[in-house]
C-alpha cells in the first residue's frame, strides 16, 4: 500500500530507472565525438567524484576509512569501476537491449558470491532464480551454427563481465558496514575513474582534450553531474524502499531502453533473444525473496 513515507522513495526509484533507460545515448555521442568509451567513463565518473568531495568533505575522516574493513573499501572501487567501464563499453558497441539483459544476469552471481562471502544460504528461490538466469542466458548467447552458446561480440562479452562485476560489487557493499553511503559512492567513483583511464592509456585512447568541442565538453560536465545525481536517487531510493518493491522498479529501466533502443538507433532483437531476456528478468523478480539466513 502507498503511503506518503513511500511514496517519494519509490519515485526517485521510477526516475533513476528510467534516466539509466536512456543513459547510454550520451555515451555513444561522445564515442561520435571521438573520446572512448573507456576515457568518456573516466571522465564522466571523475566529474562525479570531484562533486562529491566538494559536497562531502566535511564527512570525509582519514579515521573512517581506516580499519580492518579498508579492504572491502578498496575492492568497492576495483569492482565498481570494472562494472561501470564494461558496462559503458558493452552500450557502445553491443546492441543496447541484449547487454543490459546480460547485464541483468546479476542475481545470478549475487547469489553466489553471497554463499561465499556472506555466508547466506541459497533458499529454493535461489535454484529458482540460478534455473531461469541460465536458461534465459543460453537463449540469448545462442547463435545457429554455434557449438556452443558464449558470447559472440565484444558488447556481449562486457555486458556479461559488466554483471558479474556488478554483482560483487553489492555484496561487497553490504559486507562492509564500517563505511557508510557517501564514502562508498566515493569509492565506486574513483575506481571507476582510475580503471577508465588506464584502460584509455593501455589501448592508447586519450587524444588532445584541448581540441574537443565546446559542446563535447559540454556534454561531459552533464553526463558527469548526471551520473553524481543518479547515484544518490539510487541510494536514496534502495535505503528506503524494500526490496521486493524496489527490484520491481528498477526493471523499469529496461522497459525505457527498449523504447529508446528502437526510436534512437533503430535496434531489434530477435524472438529468441526477448525469451531469453524475459527469463531473465522474471528472475531478477524472483531475487527479492531469496532467503538471506546465515549458514
Amino acid at each position: 500500500m502507498l503511503t506518503k513515507k513511500n511514496i517519494l522513495p519509490m519515485t526517485t526509484l521510477l526516475l533513476g530507472a528510467s534516466i539509466w533507460g536512456v543513459a547510454w545515448y550520451p555515451f555513444r555521442l561522445l564515442q561520435q565525438a571521438g573520446i572512448s568509451g573507456e576515457l568518456s567513463t573516466a571522465l564522466t565518473y571523475l566529474i562525479a567524484l570531484l562533486t562529491g568531495l566538494i559536497l562531502f568533505h566535511k564527512h570525509i575522516r582519514l579515521s573512517k576509512i581506516r580499519g580492518p574493513a579498508l579492504p572491502l573499501l578498496l575492492g568497492i572501487a576495483l569492482c565498481a569501476g570494472c562494472a561501470s567501464v564494461a558496462y559503458t563499453l558493452g552500450i557502445i558497441h553491443g546492441e543496447v537491449m541484449r547487454v543490459l539483459f546480460l547485464f541483468y544476469l546479476a542475481p545470478l552471481w549475487t547469489i553466489l558470491f553471497a554463499r561465499l562471502l556472506l555466508a547466506e544460504r541459497l533458499s529454493k528461490h535461489g535454484y529458482a532464480i540460478i534455473l531461469s538466469s541460465l536458461i534465459g542466458a543460453l537463449l540469448l548467447l545462442w547463435q545457429p551454427g554455434q557449438k556452443l552458446p558464449v558470447p559472440a561480440s565484444y558488447g556481449d562479452w562486457m555486458g556479461l563481465i559488466g554483471g558479474f562485476m556488478f554483482a560483487l560489487t553489492n555484496v561487497l557493499v553490504r559486507k562492509d558496514q564500517q563505511h557508510d553511503i557517501r564514502l562508498k559512492s566515493l569509492a565506486a567513483w574513483s575506481g571507476t575513474a582510475l580503471i577508465g583511464f588506464s584502460v584509455a592509456l593501455m589501448l592508447d585512447n586519450i587524444p588532445d582534450l584541448l581540441l574537443l568541442q565546446p559542446e563535447t565538453w559540454l556534454l561531459l560536465l552533464n553526463v558527469g553531474f548526471l551520473v553524481f545525481f543518479l547515484g544518490l536517487l539510487w541510494q536514496y531510493g534502495l535505503t528506503h524502499t524494500p526490496a521486493n518493491q524496489a527490484i520491481v522498479i528498477l526493471l523499469f529501466e529496461l522497459v525505457v531502453a527498449s523504447f529508446a533502443a528502437h526510436y534512437l538507433v533503430n535496434e531489434y532483437l530477435a524472438a529468441k533473444d526477448w525469451v531469453g531476456g524475459l527469463l531473465i528478468v522474471s528472475a531478477s523478480l524472483f531475487s527479492a525473496r531469496v532467503n538471506r539466513d546465515r549458514a
